[in-house]
């Protein structure tokens, strides 16, 4: 048997048998019925009139999904320019210190919450890679919201590069860090919560002309954008931000920083998917549904930030942690023109904000020239 080499590498493959001439046989392309299916230049085009932009819909569109303009949603194409300016990959950003402050100068208790932290956020960004992925994009009917949402599952599988990064340059125990959340109850809290808040938009199929499925779809969207990405990840990178502000572990969180900005964007996006979504059908979130969603979102945050936090560190607590969730689930819900969950709640890491705002400023001999334009034009909803 003749063997040739595929396009990526150096394993030969089988070369399938010829016929006596020394071609290959045609396809045996056939319809159902039996009959030779047209060749390609026999085909002719429905001669169809160009789509119009009002005609295009979140979900139960019926316009040409390959067209990608006239926009009727053209945020959402500013979405994706502005995600592609906040552009880097983790082996960028220098870790060697890191190492240092982890084995020699991290304590236990730090060691043990960014340990724990990190474990979350592995776990997190695989489920929310295979959420958009699998689950909302292909319910989308109008391309622009689909081109930055592909976009979205390439910062989510990104930022899973970012903490196996991290995790290697650190020498950590990766079967028990990515292992984690399967043993430790206050990780496994949150990773079932949302799974089980996320299992049936996962499921393809769902019938989105039926109301009572659209409110939940649309109930589950807001659960995705607003509080696992607007407040469990925007606040859950605050524990490493606090020792960054006290000198330690400044190359995790630069990476998170970067990775904080594109949460930022996740989050607007979505939330503001979910407003039109619900203008556009003319349906209205049951307040007792949303008001059962924070009390359990708030819930699974306390148990992990007193697991995580059991020992206070410098600077940083759990209940600080717990106040600061309050602050921002206030902030997702009258984004979306909702009650406040926690009304009173006070902002107790007001240096927070400042983290999605970055700007790379380095001695000019320690970095590139292209670090100084890396999302340096960013502007958030």
């Amino acid at each position: 048997m003749n063997a040739m080499f595929d396009d990526w590498g150096d394993t030969p493959v089988a070369t399938p048998k010829t016929t006596g001439g020394g071609e290959l046989p045609p396809p045996a392309a056939a319809h159902l019925d039996g009959e030779a299916a047209p060749r390609p230049s026999e085909l002719r085009p429905p001669n169809l009139a160009p789509i119009r932009a009002e005609d295009k819909r979140i979900v139960n569109g019926h316009t040409d999904i390959n067209q990608l303009a006239p926009f009727k949603y053209p945020w959402a194409w500013e979405f994706f320019l502005k995600a592609n300016r906040n552009h880097w990959t983790p082996t960028e950003i220098n870790m060697a210190q890191d190492v240092q402050d982890y084995h020699h100068r991290l304590n236990p208790a730090e060691r043990h919450m960014f340990e724990n932290v990190l474990a979350y956020l592995t776990t997190s960004d695989i489920l929310a890679m295979r959420n958009i992925g699998l689950a909302v994009m292909e319910k989308m009917t109008a391309p622009e919201l689909q081109i930055y949402q592909a976009r979205q599952v390439y910062e989510e599988a990104l930022h899973t590069w970012t903490y196996q990064h991290c995790i290697e340059t650190l020498n950590l125990d990766q079967e028990d860090i990515y292992n984690r959340y399967r043993v430790v109850p206050a990780i496994y809290g949150k990773i079932a919560l949302a799974n089980r808040r996320l299992e049936k938009v996962l499921c393809s199929g769902l019938d989105l002309t039926h109301r009572e499925t659209l409110h939940e779809f649309a109930l589950s969207y807001f659960f995705f954008a607003g509080i696992f990405e607007g407040c469990w990840f925007y606040n859950g990178f605050s524990p490493i931000f606090a020792l960054q502000r006290r000198g330690l572990m400044k190359g995790t969180a630069e990476q998170f920083q970067y990775i904080m900005r594109d949460e930022v964007l996740h989050c607007a996006f979505g939330l503001r998917v979910v407003r039109e979504l619900l203008q556009e059908e003319k349906i209205a979130f049951d307040p007792a549904a949303v008001a059962e969603m924070w009390q359990e979102a708030e819930a699974a945050e306390e148990a992990y930030a007193r697991y995580i936090l059991r020992d206070s560190i410098l600077g940083y607590s759990a209940d600080l942690h717990i106040g600061q969730f309050r602050f921002v689930a206030n902030r997702r819900a009258r984004q979306m023109s909702l009650a406040e969950p926690f009304p009173g709640a006070k902002a107790e890491l007001p240096w927070l904000d400042e983290q999605a705002n970055l700007r790379k400023e380095k001695n000019f001999f320690e970095t590139r020239v292209n670090e100084y334009q890396t999302g340096g034009t960013l502007a958030w909803e």
